[in-house]
């Protein structure tokens, strides 16, 4: 049973919608003037009912602690991912998640980290050659392709071939055209089926390399479960090979290319992560986890997650009524400055201070509870490896940044980020940052 109101919720204004559609109509503003009322406060679309959830505290209540008031109500991306764990619900779900859960996490992840290593390598490989010729590349792209990479050796234990590369890139171009909180149009329709024609082919390819492959992967999972399993049809495996695709792809690849932007800006929050120890210590590892960490405070990926409140309920003493469209954003809940100090800073050093990380709520790139990422460890793991590798041997210099941030179902750069690779080594690094040798 709820607790009783204490408060009226804060609304927005005609006023303010009045300076929000002057300003341009972007959801991201909308969102940013409702989340100025309040850690809780609401809008309506005509007779739509949608609050907003910033406040700590409250963004825990509706995605850990009331899952049964607060429901996920199907997604966007169902036509295209069908009913993998993403878009799965109830008791579905939870067969799926524990399916699949030990691949996600401890050694599971240990046991695919040679499969990611080898994609390591080859990205490594590819950006010493541009930094002999010094060729001003697209490290967006470079950092896709990386990303796809680790997936499909994963799923397949093969490298990623130029035909599934290309198949999936088209399929994500319809990814990546939904609006992450509007009703889909139907040019985007048309994507989807025109994205599903090139799902189905990868899928099918995906199983014939798996029948092929000296070493396990995920698609074997996947096959052995639809022969044990009377409910795991071929169709979910295939839903299940794409929801990994999708969910990996995209979101990994956007982090990294933040990441690289980001340092650009400060490079001396490079400086500051090679020099924390010697390559391959801990205290390394620590600090390049710690760039990660922050690069999604500012940028997570997935940064706004829709609920639907199935009964009547209380927010931080405000009414929340059956039937309303619960938001929760991780980006604006991690720019708050009530929660993060200075939230707009670039200060990784905050993640390896306890003192500075807030209390459970503040922080979920990669949401929280039941339904959070379940590839949330491999996608740190294989941002962190990669960064081990490239980071001592290449300062990238931005040539061309994006001039603006996208908002649709990920918070991208909205364009092509181009850059110089320069090598260096760790000797040549120490001598520019004044630190000498032993």
């Amino acid at each position: 049973m709820a607790t009783a109101a204490t408060s009226v919720l804060p609304e927005l204004d005609a006023e303010g919608f009045a300076r929000w559609r002057a300003g341009g109509g972007r959801v991201v503003d909308l969102l940013r003037a409702v989340g100025e009322l309040g850690p809780v406060a609401g809008f309506r679309l005509g007779e739509r009912r949608v609050v907003l959830v910033t406040g700590a505290a409250a963004v825990q209540q509706v995605l850990a602690k009331r899952t049964e008031v607060y429901v996920k109500r199907g997604h966007r991306v169902k036509p295209l991912l069908g009913g993998g764990l993403l878009c799965a619900a109830g008791e579905p779900w939870r067969r799926q998640r524990k399916l699949l859960q030990p691949q996600f996490t401890g050694r599971g992840i240990k046991a695919y980290e040679p499969q990611i290593r080898a994609a390591v390598a080859a990205t490594a490989a590819r950006w010493r050659a541009a930094a002999a010729t010094g060729e001003v590349r697209e490290i967006d792209a470079d950092l896709r392709y990386f990303s796809l990479d680790v997936i499909w050796r994963s799923l397949t234990a093969h490298p990623l071939d130029p035909e599934t590369h290309r198949r999936l890139v088209a399929a994500g171009e319809g990814f990546a055209a939904i609006p992450a909180f509007a009703p889909a149009t139907g040019d985007t329709e048309i994507d989807f089926r025109e994205a599903n024609e090139h799902v189905d082919r990868v899928a099918e390819h995906a199983i014939a390399l798996a029948g092929e492959a000296q070493e396990p992967g995920l698609v074997q999972v996947l096959l052995q479960a639809a022969a044990e399993l009377p409910d795991y049809t071929e169709r979910l495996v295939r839903d299940e090979l794409m929801t990994v695709v999708v969910a990996g792809y995209e979101t990994t690849a956007t982090a990294l290319s933040w990441l690289f932007l980001l340092l650009d800006a400060h490079p001396e929050q490079r400086a500051w992560a090679l020099a924390a120890g010697p390559a391959g210590s801990a205290e390394r590892a620590a600090a390049i986890r710690a760039l990660v960490d922050e690069t999604l405070r500012l940028y997570p990926v997935a940064w706004l997650m829709p609920r639907y409140a199935a009964e009547d309920d209380v927010l931080e003493g405000c009414p929340i009524a059956v039937g309303t469209t619960v938001l929760v954003s991780p980006y604006l809940t991690h720019r708050d400055g009530e929660v993060w100090p200075d939230p707009e800073e670039f200060r990784p050093q905050r993640f390896l201070d306890a003192a500075q990380r807030p209390s459970t709520g503040g922080y979920f790139p990669f949401g929280l509870g039941p339904r959070a990422c379940l590839g949330a460890q491999f996608a740190v793991r294989e941002m962190v490896l990669l960064l081990e590798e490239l980071l001592p041997a290449h300062r990238v210099r931005v040539t061309e940044a994006p001039a603006d941030t996208g908002y649709r179902l990920t918070v991208h750069p909205d364009g092509p980020v181009r850059a110089v690779l320069h090598a260096e080594g760790e000797q040549e690094r120490r001598a520019e940052n004044g630190l000498s040798g032993d």
